[in-house]
């Protein structure tokens, strides 16, 4: 029985001290709420962004396009006559010019060649001579009828014969002189050689053999297309009256220093891709560029006026389409949704939606909610100091 009484005496006290173990942690637990608690009456300040004031300005009226460059002419060189090679006397990829002898075939057998038409010139004129002195001869004798009308007749026109023979004599001499000077493949314009398809040494035909090609490259043309989207936003079809200016973005970015002029303008719309193909002309005497090169090409054809420039990363797509994030007259944030053209550089160009002197934000969009309160600093500075702990402590006593 005392072992009992024991054993529940002891049983008392732990339940006495859980007891007093639960209410300390309980007082504990009620303290930490309600010092978590006693922020909640206090506001989050508002959040710093940068802001650009909307300025209307004026743009060029203009779009851009993929492009690719071609020579301006582009010749195949072939041989006239028929040989062996002996020469390659240029470099090739190097400037040639035009009259520049580029191939020298053996002359050989058209040497030879022109000796025979000069031997036969020579024969003929000595039958000229012999059929002139035949002529006079027989006249004399006519006069005194020593020989027939008919005799005298047939020497006349031996002598005709010899004459029209020696006309064929020279002219195979200036036929024979031309192959001789075609032995000496020129360039026929000037430009940039291309690879040479034989080796010296290999038999080329007249007329077929392809030796190698040459592209003139100033000037330079340069070929692109424009869609319909893109030729109703410049004013309709275009031709060269209505283009102000063409230039080249080239593939670093940079802008070619001279300007283009349109040399084409395809009459009709490609029914199979919907645009309308043009073609530009562009000095190109320092060799810049070259053919085949994939550039931009940027048509110019007026001024926009009363637009705004906003950076691109300011302006935002959502399901009605593009906005940007004002802040209003009371620091609040409110949505403007605008119309846009086409990019000028990092900006876009924004034809609708915006009044001069609007603030539009331009950093920490993703944070930003329609009327949530914000604290606009001019893009490019340093946002206003926040308040510190000590201040907000002296706001809260």
């Amino acid at each position: 029985m005392s072992v009992f009484l024991l054993q529940k005496s002891r049983l008392q006290k732990v339940n006495l001290a859980f007891l007093i173990l639960l209410v300390v942690s309980l007082a504990a637990c009620n303290k930490k709420s309600e010092g978590a608690a006693a922020p909640t009456g206090m506001t989050m300040p508002p959040m710093p962004v940068s802001v650009i004031t909307a300025e209307s300005t004026s743009v060029p009226m203009s779009t851009e396009a993929v492009a690719q460059t071609e020579g301006a002419s582009e010749v195949e060189v072939r041989p006239r006559v028929g040989g062996i090679i002996l020469k390659k006397l240029f470099e090739e990829g190097q400037p040639v010019k035009a009259g520049q002898v580029m191939f020298q075939l053996d002359p050989a057998p058209f040497q030879i060649a022109l000796a025979q038409a000069r031997a036969q010139a020579a024969e003929q004129g000595a039958r000229i001579t012999q059929t002139s002195r035949e002529s006079s001869r027989l006249k004399d004798l006519l006069e005194t009828q020593s020989i027939s009308q008919r005799e005298y007749d047939n020497a006349t026109s031996d002598a005709s014969i010899s004459q029209a023979g020696m006309m064929q004599a020279q002219a195979n001499i200036k036929e024979a002189e031309l192959n001789l000077s075609y032995t000496q493949v020129t360039a026929p314009v000037s430009g940039i050689a291309g690879r040479f398809q034989y080796s010296e040494g290999a038999l080329v035909a007249p007329n077929t053999s392809l030796l190698t090609t040459i592209i003139q490259v100033s000037p330079i043309w340069v070929r692109f297309s424009l869609s319909e989207s893109d030729l109703a936003n410049l004013g309709g079809h275009l031709d060269a009256t209505h283009v102000s200016a063409v230039s080249l973005i080239l593939p670093d970015g940079s802008e070619y220093a001279q300007k283009g002029k349109l040399n084409f303008t395809a009459n009709q719309i490609n029914p199979s891709l919907g645009t309308q193909e043009f073609r530009a002309t562009f000095a190109n005497t320092d060799k810049t560029l070259l053919p085949g090169q994939f550039v931009r090409a940027r048509v110019t054809t007026g001024t926009r006026e009363g637009v705004f420039l906003v950076p691109q990363t300011a302006v935002l797509t959502g399901d009605q389409g593009k906005f940007v994030f004002v802040a209003n007259e009371k620091n609040e944030v409110t949505i403007k949704p605008i119309v846009v053209a086409e990019w000028q550089g990092k900006d876009w160009i924004v034809l609708e939606g915006l009044n001069a002197n609007d603030k539009i934000i331009v950093d920490n969009l993703l944070k930003l909610r329609p009327g949530a309160p914000v604290a606009p600093h001019k893009f490019g500075e340093m946002p206003a100091p926040m308040p510190t702990s000590d201040n907000k402590s002296a706001k809260l006593g």
